[in-house]
């Protein structure tokens, strides 16, 4: 039952959950969000099949309707469940992770997240606690739905002009192959565009550098302007500049406000996760983007758009969120709103990498991982040392610590999974960050033992 975390369902498939969780979870989940009726999507992986059947032979037996459209991006299952007013809604994907893993993402009415904490701990305990599932009088009804039809369209409103744009794209043999030609056109670069549960040319995690390598040498072959890189369910999309080089995730949502808050007029809160560049808010304030920090995960800032009503988010690991799209993420429409922007400042003479160069302000170190067993004694020393010997300008306590100072700042937060601490802060200068690295490397070695 290792399979449960806080975002989703997921782990080895028939190691860490099989096809018995699987119908114990589509049982289970009627009665959990008082739906009468469950849409259900899934991805191209090999295990795919054999749990979307008892995920489906589950909820039916609890008495309720599947409503199964299919082949999907996990956005579009998002969109589904919004759109037709589903109370409950589950994608079978395992996302960004190798071949061998799957699992279950689960959404309740209006696309709201379920985690660990808003259902599916229950229904962990119910299955831990061995409760019975006895099969309905009257067992649920399978009936098939046409998606596409409405969410393909949903994105191409969004579609402006991009006549002269050089695009290089791998779609990494996920599920954006549904879309991408249709939308993006048939002069793009393609790499990767056949939907392949295998994942036979990388893994399908784009913050992997090692799994980028081929868009990199794409965009060089074909002298692109940007390069695009979607993950395996294609929640989540990362882009390369014409000079090669790997963006981070959140310095794009600094380039999004250009289509939302320069060209749409928008004004409001514009979420970013905990692990976000500094620079973000400080470009994107001129333009009337109130910065919010919060949490780390879908589950998190999904709700946080929505309390706040904020135009749009980001998060480091490439899901943007908006509140056009059900206040959720979608990679697809990410990389249709990024393009826009990058179409219209080429026609101004302007470059990806200089748009980018005019927003990052700070030398970054990128998440450093300390392998350790004391994560919160080690978070409260590293946090301890700095604010007893310099005079912070902001600190928050929440998904471990981020404290800011008048040249640097840095995060450490603890991974929900692993024995981690990831630690990652950025400085006005390559000077000033080697040193905080290598002090805080010295407390977490000498102090806790950090591999």
């Amino acid at each position: 039952m290792g399979a449960f975390h806080a975002y989703d369902i997921r782990g080895v498939y028939n190691v860490d959950f099989d096809k018995d969780v699987a119908y114990k979870v589509g049982y289970f989940l009627p009665e959990l969000l008082s739906a009468e009726k469950v849409l259900v999507g899934r991805d191209a992986r090999v295990s795919s099949d054999e749990i979307h059947e008892y995920l489906l032979k589950g909820i039916t037996d609890a008495g309720a309707d599947v409503y199964d459209a299919g082949l999907c991006t996990t956005p579009m299952v998002y969109f589904g469940t919004a759109f037709y007013g589903f109370k409950a809604s589950v994608q079978i994907t395992a996302s960004h992770n190798p071949a061998e893993y799957n699992g279950m993402k689960v959404s309740r009415e209006n696309a709201l997240p379920v985690g660990y904490d808003t259902g599916l701990g229950q229904i962990k305990e119910w299955i831990e606690a061995g409760r019975e599932c006895p099969v309905a009088q009257k067992r649920g009804e399978v009936h098939q739905i046409d998606v596409r039809k409405d969410y393909l369209p949903f994105l191409l409103k969004y579609k402006e002009d991009w006549t002269g744009l050089k695009i290089a794209m791998d779609v990494s043999n996920g599920m954006a192959s549904l879309f991408v030609h249709e939308i993006f056109g048939d002069d793009v670069a393609y790499i990767y565009d056949q939907m392949d549960g295998r994942f036979p040319n990388h893994e399908p995690n784009p913050l992997v550098p090692a799994n980028v390598v081929d868009l990199q040498k794409l965009v060089a072959q074909t002298k692109a302007d940007i390069g695009i890189i979607f993950d395996g369910d294609a929640d989540r999309v990362m882009f390369v500049d014409e000079n090669s080089r790997f963006v981070s995730p959140d310095l794009m949502i600094a380039v999004l406000g250009h289509y939302f808050l320069e060209e749409r007029g928008e004004k409001g809160y514009i979420h970013q996760d905990i692990r976000s560049s500094k620079a973000v808010g400080e470009y994107l304030a001129p333009m009337g983007g109130v910065m919010n920090t919060w949490r780390v995960g879908r589950a998190y800032a999904a709700l946080k758009l929505r309390e706040l009503d904020g135009v749009y988010g980001g998060e480091l690991a490439g899901h943007y969120y908006f509140r056009d799209f059900f206040y959720s993420d979608s990679g697809l429409l990410a990389a249709i709103l990024i393009v826009n922007v990058v179409a219209k400042m080429k026609a101004e003479g302007v470059t990806l990498s200089q748009l980018i160069g005019r927003i990052e302000k700070y030398q970054n170190s990128g998440e450093i991982n300390f392998r350790l067993e004391d994560k919160k004694g080690a978070m409260d020393a590293v946090r301890d040392y700095f604010m007893n010997n310099e005079k912070s300008t902001a600190y928050m306590d929440f998904d471990g610590y981020r404290v800011e100072f008048p040249d640097w700042w840095f995060t450490i937060r603890p991974s929900n999974t692993e024995p981690y601490l990831r630690f990652l802060c950025e400085a006005t200068s390559a000077e000033l960050l080697e040193e905080k690295v290598a002090t805080v490397r010295k407390i977490l070695t000498e102090q806790f033992g950090a591999e």
